[in-house]
C-alpha cells in the first residue's frame, strides 16, 4: 500500500493563498515534492505537515509576488529547508540514502500527480517503487530486474537463408509481422498501398489501394487533422486498460488518442523540431512514451500534462528510431546523422546515458539505418547491401549477410516475426525477401506439406465473415474465402477487409468442418517404432543425493537451462546445466548432467505444509515467474514466494482452509498472481501491495459443459482426474484422462481420441503438448511413453521403460512417470517426473532429428487440423487426489 494517498487539508488551503495565477497547478506540484522529499524518512511527514502554516510564511512577502510555478516551488522548498534546519524536532532524523542527482531527478519525475485522468493506478504503482528503491531493499520483490544474464549466442539462431521472395510492385516503406500467426506479413509501401501477405503459401491475401476520400461525404471523426503537415510514426498503446493511438508530426507535437472513439485525449509540446518516431512503453504498471525529434532530442512523457521527464540527445543528432527487447528490460535506439554517420547503442535508462555502441556500420550511410531486435538476444540493421546482425551483449558485429543480392545500398527496412525465425527484409526492386533459421525453415515446411498434402489438408473452403466497429465509423463486412490452395492474386483478387487479419487465426479452425474418412481416404499403415533399449535414444537421470519423494510437479524454466520439480514432501530441487565443450549452449540436455542447485549455505526451498492432512493427500502447485527469478509455490499450506537465487522464502500468504490448487501468473506482469482455490474461487494476488482480492464472477453464465467419452469397456459417467491443456491456436483443447486422451474444439465437440490398447494399455498417468504444439508426450502407469501426432493422434513411437529406468527399478514395475514437462524449445525433449522421485531428460538419439521419424499408425481416427508453430501454454495443474 502506498504511503501517501491525500494530503493534509491545511496544507493545500495555506499553500494556495501564495498563488494568485494557476493556484491548482502549482499547489499539486508542491505537495508531489514535499511528498518525495518526506518519504524518505517517514517519521517526518507528519511533523513537516504541522510546521506548514500560514504564520510560519508570512514573514516572507516575496512569495506572493510570483505568479509563475517555477519559481514559487524555489522558494518554497527553500523555506523548507529553513524550518526543517531550525527546528530541533528534526535533528539527527533526517538522513537521505545515496543517490546521484540524475537518478533522483527520475524518481521525482515519477510520481505521477493524482487527478489525472484514469490515471490513480500509476500514482500508487510510482510511489510503491520509490519506497522500494529508497532504502536499497536487497530482498525487496522485483520481477523486472535491471540486471542481464550473458546471451550465448550462435549465428545459427538467426535467419539468414533465402526461403521466399515476394514482389510487392511499390516500394516497400513499413512492414509488420501479425503478433500471432507467425507467417503473416503486413506491408505499407510509398504510394498508400497496403497488403497481407502469407509467407507460408507465398500468397497475397489482401491489397487495399490509396484512395482518396471526399471528405464532405465523411462523418466528423473522419474529418479531424491528426496532425499539420505530416504524420511521421503511429503506434498502438494501452494506458489504463484503455486502447490509444501514439502520433507524431511535423507540427513538432505527439497527440494521443482514444482509438474506439477517435478523440483526442492528450496534446505533448515541447520538442523544437518535427517528432520523428515514437516508442510507447510501460514498466511495472507506470506507463511512458519515448519521442524522438529530428535535432536529435529525446523526451519522456507520462500520460498526463506536466510536461516531457526526459530530455536526452540521441548520437548523431537526427533521425532516431527506439525499441525495446522482446522481455521490455532492455533500450536501444538506431539512427543516422546528417553526415551520415550511423549509430546503434542501448541506453541506462536510470541514467539517460549510453551503455554500449554497436559498431560495424559504413563510413557514410545513405539513408536512415533502420533496426530491429529478436529473442532479448539480437539486433540487427540493414546497411551497406547488407543485413548486419549484433549480440546485445557484444559491442562487435556477430554477423551478416547480403540475403543472396538485391538489397538497396540506403538502408533497407527489415521486421523479425515475433519468434525470430523469421526476417523479412525489402530489396532494390520494390519486393520483399524473407529469410529463416532452422526453425523457420521447418515451420515453412510443415505449411507446405498441409497445403499441398490432401489428406492432411482442411476438407473445406475457411470463411471469413467478420464484423468490425471502431470509433471512426463502421466498416461494412466483407466476406471471402480461402481454400488449402489459394489462387494466386494476379489471377483472382478477393476483397477482404484489414480488419478481418485480427480475426484470422480463430476463424481459419473454428469454421472447420471435419469429417470422417472413408476406407479410400485413410493414411497408410506402418509398424510404429518401439524403443526398447537406452542406445536407441538418449536418456538422463538427474543426479539427486537428497530423500526421494514422488515428484508432483515439473517445469522446465522459461530459458531452458533448467528443471524445477516438486515432490510431496515439500521440497523443490533445482537443477541447472553449466556450459562445457559437451554442452556450449549451456541449455538443459541429455548428454551433460547437470549440477542439484544450491545455495552456500545448503537451504532447501520447503513450502508450508498442512498438517492435519496427510502428504499424499496434499494439493500441489507451482508457477515461474518470465524472467525464472522467482517461484510461487503450495503444497496443501500457504502459498510461498521463493527467490530461485538464494532460495529464501519472501513471503507466505492464504494458510488453508481453503488450499490453493492452481498459480498462475499474468502473462504481462509477473506481480500478479491469480490462485485457484479448492473451494472453487478464484483470487487475484498483488505482489506489489501485498494485496488480495476476490475475482468477482456474479453474472458469469455456463456457456457449455461436456461430460467426456468413455471408452469401450469402461463405466459411463467417468470418474477421476480429468486434465486439461489448450493448444497454443486458442480453439482445440486436450483432454487427459486415465482412460484416454483427446482433441476437442472451442464448442467442446471432441475431434478425435485415442484409448489405451495393445502395447501401451496401461492407464494414462499424464500428458502434454510439445513446445511447438505438433506431438504430445503421454506417460503410462506401467512406466511406459507413447508420443503421438498431435493432429491426427497417431502414434509415432512407444518408449519402454527399459529405454530409461535402470534394470533392477524395472524388474519391480513400480515406477512411472507421474508428471511430463515439455522443453520450452526444443519440440523433441521432455522430462519426467517419477513415482519414485526421480527425473529424466529424454531426446532423441544422435541419428534421429525427431521422434518416430516420417512412420504412423493408423488408427481410424478424424482428419488433422492445422495448429500454429509454437506453444507457450503449460498443462492444467488439476490436483493429484
Amino acid at each position: 500500500m502506498a504511503m501517501f494517498k491525500s494530503t493534509p487539508e491545511p496544507f493545500v488551503c495555506n499553500c494556495a493563498e501564495f498563488f494568485r495565477q494557476d493556484r491548482a497547478r502549482a499547489v499539486e506540484i508542491l505537495v508531489k515534492d514535499l511528498r518525495v522529499f518526506a518519504s524518505f524518512n517517514e517519521d517526518l511527514f507528519k511533523e513537516i505537515t504541522q510546521l506548514l502554516t500560514l504564520d510560519n510564511f508570512r514573514q516572507n512577502e516575496q512569495l506572493s509576488k510570483y505568479g509563475d510555478t517555477k519559481s514559487a516551488r524555489n522558494i518554497m522548498l527553500i523555506e523548507l529547508k529553513k524550518l526543517i534546519e531550525a527546528n530541533p524536532l528534526f535533528r539527527d532524523k533526517l538522513t537521505l540514502p545515496a543517490f546521484k542527482a540524475s537518478r533522483l531527478r527520475t524518481l521525482i519525475n515519477q510520481r505521477t500527480p493524482p487527478g489525472g485522468p484514469g490515471m490513480e493506478y500509476q500514482t500508487a504503482d510510482s510511489e510503491h517503487l520509490m519506497k522500494r528503491l529508497r532504502a536499497g531493499q536487497p530482498d525487496e520483490v522485483s520481477f523486472s530486474g535491471s540486471t542481464h544474464p550473458p546471451n550465448i549466442s550462435s549465428p545459427d539462431d538467426l535467419p539468414k537463408t533465402v526461403v521466399r521472395s515476394l514482389s510487392q510492385g511499390s516500394n516497400v516503406m513499413s512492414m509488420d509481422f501479425h503478433p500471432q500467426q507467425q507467417t503473416v506479413l503486413l506491408v505499407g509501401t510509398n504510394v498508400g498501398d497496403i497488403s497481407i501477405w502469407e509467407v507460408g503459401s507465398r500468397e497475397r491475401l489482401a491489397l487495399k489501394t490509396f484512395k482518396v476520400w471526399d471528405l464532405s461525404a465523411c462523418s466528423m471523426p473522419f474529418q479531424i487533422d491528426a496532425h499539420i503537415g505530416g504524420v511521421n510514426d503511429i503506434a498502438f498503446a494501452h494506458p489504463n486498460k484503455q486502447l490509444c493511438i501514439v502520433t507524431c508530426g511535423d507540427d513538432k507535437t505527439i497527440k494521443i488518442w482514444d482509438a474506439v472513439a477517435g478523440r483526442r485525449q492528450y496534446t505533448f509540446e515541447g520538442h523544437e523540431a518535427p517528432v520523428y518516431s515514437v516508442c510507447p512503453h510501460y514498466k511495472e504498471n507506470i506507463q511512458f512514451i519515448f519521442s524522438t525529434a529530428i535535432d536529435g532530442k529525446i523526451k519522456a512523457w507520462l500520460y498526463d500534462s506536466l510536461g516531457s521527464r526526459v530530455d536526452y540527445d540521441a548520437p548523431g543528432l537526427w533521425c532516431t528510431t527506439m525499441a525495446y527487447s522482446a522481455d521490455g528490460t532492455r533500450l536501444f535506439s538506431c539512427g543516422t546523422s546528417k553526415e551520415g554517420e550511423s549509430h546503434l547503442v542501448e541506453w541506462n535508462e536510470s541514467e539517460g546515458a549510453i551503455k554500449r555502441t554497436y559498431s560495424g556500420f559504413r563510413k557514410r550511410s545513405l539513408g536512415v539505418v533502420q533496426f530491429d531486435t529478436t529473442r532479448n538476444r539480437f539486433l540487427a540493421a540493414g546497411d551497406e547491401f547488407q543485413i548486419k546482425f549484433w549480440d546485445m551483449d557484444n559491442t562487435n558485429m556477430l554477423t551478416y549477410t547480403d540475403g543472396d543480392g538485391g538489397l538497396p545500398l540506403a538502408s533497407p527496412r527489415l521486421r523479425f516475426n515475433k519468434e525470430g525465425s523469421l526476417l523479412a527484409v525489402t530489396t532494390s526492386d520494390n519486393g520483399i525477401k524473407v529469410l529463416a533459421n532452422a526453425d523457420g525453415q521447418r515451420m515453412l515446411r510443415m505449411l507446405e506439406a498441409r497445403g499441398f498434402d490432401g489428406p492432411r489438408g482442411l476438407s473445406e473452403a475457411v470463411n471469413f465473415k467478420p464484423s468490425i466497429a471502431v470509433g471512426l465509423g463502421p466498416i461494412a463486412n466483407v466476406s471471402a474465402s480461402a481454400s488449402p490452395i489459394l489462387e494466386r492474386i494476379d489471377r483472382i483478387q478477393q476483397p477482404m477487409s484489414l480488419g478481418n487479419l485480427a480475426n484470422m487465426e480463430s476463424s481459419r479452425t473454428a469454421d472447420v468442418k471435419p469429417r470422417i474418412l472413408d476406407s479410400a481416404d485413410k493414411m497408410k499403415s506402418w509398424k510404429s517404432p518401439d524403443i526398447a533399449d537406452s542406445s536407441q535414444l538418449k536418456t538422463l537421470k538427474l543426479p539427486d543425493p537428497l530423500t526421494a519423494s514422488k515428484v508432483v510437479r515439473l517445469l522446465y524454466t522459461n530459458s531452458g537451462l533448467a528443471v524445477l520439480a516438486l515432490a510431496t514432501n515439500a521440497v523443490h530441487k533445482l537443477w541447472k546445466w553449466q556450459r562445457n565443450e559437451r554442452n556450449p549452449s549451456g541449455k538443459s540436455s541429455a548428454s551433460s548432467v547437470p549440477q542439484l542447485w544450491q545455495p552456500t549455505n545448503g537451504a532447501l526451498m520447503s513450502n508450508d505444509v498442512n498438517d492435519a492432512k496427510p502428504a499424499e493427500d496434499s494439493v500441489a502447485c507451482i508457477a515461474l515467474s518470465k524472467n525464472d527469478s522467482y517461484v510461487m509455490s503450495a503444497s496443501g499450506g500457504k502459498v510461498s514466494l521463493f527467490n530461485m537465487m538464494t532460495f529464501k522464502v519472501m513471503t507466505t500468504f492464504m494458510p488453508p482452509p481453503p488450499a490453493a490448487t492452481y498459480l498462475a501468473f499474468h502473462p504481462q506482469d509477473n506481480n500478479i498472481l491469480a490462485i485457484g482455490m479448492e473451494d472453487s474461487t478464484i483470487q487475484i494476488y498483488n505482489v506489489r501491495v501485498d494485496e488480495l482480492c476476490m475475482w468477482n464472477i456474479d453474472g458469469w453464465e455456463k456457456k457449455k459443459s461436456r461430460p467426456i467419452q468413455a471408452a469401450p469397456g469402461h463405466q459411463s459417467p467417468l470418474v477421476g482426474e480429468t486434465r486439461v491443456q489448450f493448444h497454443n491456436n486458442q480453439s482445440h483443447l486436450l483432454v487427459v484422462h486415465e482412460s484416454q486422451i483427446a482433441v476437442y474444439d472451442a464448442q467442446l465437440e471432441c475431434l478425435r481420441s485415442w484409448y489405451p490398447r495393445d502395447s501401451l494399455s496401461a492407464p494414462i498417468s499424464s500428458a502434454i503438448y510439445s513446445c511447438d504444439g505438433l506431438l504430445i508426450f503421454t506417460g503410462f502407469c506401467d512406466g511406459a511413453v507413447g508420443i503421438f501426432d498431435a493432429d491426427s493422434l497417431n502414434l509415432r513411437c512407444r518408449i519402454a521403460p527399459s529405454a530409461y529406468i535402470s534394470a533392477s527399478i524395472s524388474s519391480n514395475g513400480n515406477a512411472f512417470p507421474v508428471v511430463i514437462a515439455a522443453h520450452p524449445s526444443d519440440p523433441n525433449q521432455f522430462a519426467l517426473g517419477m513415482s519414485d522421485g526421480a527425473v529424466h531428460v529424454i531426446e532423441p538419439s544422435d541419428g534421429e532429428t525427431k521422434w518416430g521419424g516420417s512412420t504412423s499408425q493408423e488408427n481410424g481416427v478424424l482428419p488433422s487440423i492445422p495448429s500454429s508453430s509454437a506453444l507457450n501454454s503449460q498443462p492444467s495443474e488439476t490436483p493429484s487426489r
